[in-house]
């Protein structure tokens, strides 16, 4: 059951994205596409109340438990940004607006640590949402499941730091048909 809630909520999240950049670009609706973007975080509370509800009934905590939390904590960190992401391709699609700019060097590095810095706050937001799952789970329910996420959400951050590291040391080249072109 909490698999295909987490698969509903992110549909739910997408959609909501997608019917509030329709509205605000096609219909020329921007107060119904501002409403809706906004609504897009009610999806994270209903799969936390969700999933607090089983645990706390008495449901053994799942690795879909942990998947809900971690879901949980990078949605309410990047949720945001992926909203930005697509305001921004589909005014440049749908309202002339300009085209994204893709970043090379070391401003694509520069974005990579902010990458790192979100991961962080992400993994320490779902490390909370686990510790609250684990505190309200019923009194002899199993929780290993959730206690072992943090070494995937410790995985997930030295990923991330990688990646940063990687391109510090070996930045992104602009290629050369975008270099001639500017």
């Amino acid at each position: 059951m909490i698999v295909g809630l987490i698969i509903a909520c992110e549909i739910g999240f997408w959609v909501l994205i997608a019917l509030g950049l329709i509205a605000r670009y096609v219909l020329r609706r921007p107060r119904l596409g501002a409403v809706l973007l906004v609504l897009t975080p009610v999806v994270d509370l209903v799969l936390l109340l969700a999933v607090g509800v089983d645990l706390r009934t008495g449901g053994d905590a799942t690795r879909a438990h942990a998947i809900a939390a971690i879901y949980l904590g990078f949605s309410i960190v990047y949720g945001h940004r992926m909203i930005r992401w697509a305001d921004a391709w589909f005014a440049h699609r749908f309202a002339d607006g300009p085209r994204p700019v893709r970043l090379y060097g070391a401003a694509y590095a520069k974005a990579c640590w902010q990458g790192v810095v979100r991961t962080a706050l992400a993994a320490g937001i779902a490390a909370g949402v686990l510790v609250l799952l684990i505190a309200i789970a019923a009194p002899g329910a199993d929780t290993d499941a959730l206690a072992a996420t943090y070494r995937v959400l410790a995985i997930i951050l030295g990923a991330e730091t990688v990646w940063a590291v990687s391109y510090t040391i070996w930045p992104r080249r602009e290629p050369a048909r975008v270099a001639s072109e500017a």
